[in-house]
C-alpha cells in the first residue's frame, strides 16, 4: 500500500489560520501530478505549531480530499505516549490509512522505551504504523534491532528512514524482513536508498515538484536507474536549495513562487532570507518549474 512518492504534506496558513480551500486543492493536485500517497501533519505540516484541534482538522480534510484515490499516512507522532495514543485513534476514527509515528524526541527514552511506547501505540488502534527514524531532530535513534523487535507486531509495516545511513536499508533488511517497508525520508539519497532496497520516500520536495518526484519513485521501481539518475540530476539542486533554512520555509516558498500557496509559517519559523529565496529560483528554473 505504502511505496512510491510521498509528500509530507505542507500545512496551508492565510493569515495566521488553517486556509482549508487552499489544502484541499493540493490534495487534488498532488494526485493529478502523481503522488503515491500523502503525509498530513507530519513536521512539514508544521504540526509542533499546530493545535489539536487543527492537526485533527488537517487528518480530515486530507482524507476527505483524498477520497481513497491515493493513501493518506497520517502524522500521529508525539513524546508523550498518551497524546501520541489520541492522535492514532483520532486518525483512524477520520478514514487515515496509516499512521507515521516519530520516535519521542527531546527526553530521549531507551531502547526498551521506545518498543513500550510503539507497542502501546500499535496496541491502541488498528491502522498500520510506519516508524518514523529521524535522530537528528528526535535525538535518539532507534537501533535495526530493536526496528527488528518491533516488526514483529502486526501493524508495525514500515520505517520512515532519516538517517542518511544507507547501509541502514540493508542492516533492516536483516533485521525486520524483506517485507518490511523501507521508505526514505531524505530526498538527496531517495535513488540509492532504493537501490538498496527501500520503495520510496516521504519527501519535503515533492511538495514542489510532485510529478518529477513520482516519476523518479517510478522508475527506480521499474529498475530503471538511468533514468531515475537523470531525474535525480535535475531534481538536486532544488533539494539542496529547499534545506537550507528549514525546510518547510522553502517548500513553502516554492510553492508560492509557482502560485499554490502562501509562505506562511508559523513562529518560530520565519521567512527566508533573499539569498535563499535566489537559490530555489534558480533550482526551480534549472528543474523547468518556472
Amino acid at each position: 500500500m505504502f511505496k512510491g512518492s510521498i509528500p509530507a504534506l505542507i500545512t496551508p496558513f492565510k493569515d495566521g489560520e488553517l486556509d482549508l480551500d487552499t489544502l484541499k486543492k493540493l490534495v487534488d493536485w498532488h494526485v493529478d501530478q502523481g503522488s503515491h500517497g500523502l503525509v498530513p501533519v507530519g513536521t512539514t505540516g508544521e504540526s509542533p505549531t499546530l493545535s489539536h484541534s487543527e492537526h485533527n482538522t488537517v487528518v480530515a480534510e486530507v482524507v476527505k480530499a483524498a477520497a481513497g484515490r491515493i493513501p493518506v499516512i497520517a502524522g500521529a507522532g508525539s513524546n508523550y505516549t498518551r497524546e501520541g495514543i489520541e492522535l492514532i485513534q483520532h486518525a483512524q476514527a477520520a478514514g487515515a490509512d496509516g499512521a507515521l509515528v516519530v520516535t519521542p524526541y527531546y527526553n530521549k527514552p531507551t531502547q526498551a522505551g521506545m518498543i513500550a511506547h510503539f507497542t502501546a501505540m500499535h496496541d491502541a488502534s488498528d491502522l498500520p504504523i510506519i516508524i518514523y527514524n529521524i535522530p537528528g531532530r528526535s535525538v535518539v535513534d532507534m537501533s535495526p534491532e530493536t526496528m527488528g523487535e518491533l516488526a514483529k507486531l502486526p501493524r508495525i509495516v514500515g520505517v520512515k528512514d532519516a538517517t542518511g545511513d544507507l547501509a541502514r536499508v540493508a542492516k533492516q533488511r536483516l533485521t525486520c524482513g524483506t517485507d518490511f517497508i523501507q521508505i526514505s525520508g531524505e530526498d538527496a539519497t531517495a535513488v540509492g536508498f532504493n537501490a538498496m532496497g527501500g520503495i520510496g520516500c516521504i519527501s519535503v520536495t515533492a511538495n514542489v515538484a510532485p510529478k518529477l518526484c513520482a516519476d523518479l519513485q517510478n522508475a527506480t521501481l521499474e529498475g530503471d536507474m538511468v533514468r531515475a539518475l537523470e531525474l535525480q540530476d535535475k531534481l538536486m539542486p532544488l533539494h539542496i536549495a529547499v534545506f537550507l533554512e528549514p525546510g518547510v520555509c522553502g517548500a513553502k516558498y516554492a510553492m508560492s513562487k509557482l502560485g499554490l500557496c502562501s509562505d506562511e509559517v508559523r513562529l518560530p519559523l520565519t521567512p527566508l532570507s533573499d539569498a535563499t529565496k535566489a537559490r530555489i529560483d534558480t533550482a526551480l528554473k534549472l528543474a523547468d518549474l518556472l
